[in-house]
């Protein structure tokens, strides 16, 4: 059991990394949900995840925002809708904007 926990922190220390993004925007959302959603992903959304961040910036942008795009089309967003959803939950609102 031990040794599943150690693999699962290093995962997790890994992926929060690959979450360092250049597009602002995706910066953000991407560490409030870290710091939120993190610690209950299971090893499937993590899995889920890790796909999404091969993602160019933009495209991964689209996927969070729920716009068309050539990767909707494919069907990332079904695939991914566990972990999409928890990462459209980390966008700010408006009300936060405002604050």
């Amino acid at each position: 059991m031990l040794n599943a926990e150690i693999l699962r922190e290093a995962e997790q220390r890994r992926l929060a990394w690959r979450c360092r993004r250049g597009m602002l925007e995706l910066d953000i959302v991407l560490q409030r949900f870290v710091s939120e959603h993190f610690g209950s992903l299971t090893m499937a959304e993590m899995s889920q995840l890790d796909t999404l961040l091969e993602l160019p910036d933009n495209v991964f942008w689209e996927l969070i925002q729920g716009q068309a795009s050539a990767a909707n089309a494919k069907g990332w967003a079904t695939q991914h809708a566990a972990v999409l959803n928890k990462l459209r939950a980390s966008r700010p609102s408006a009300e936060q904007d405002a604050a």
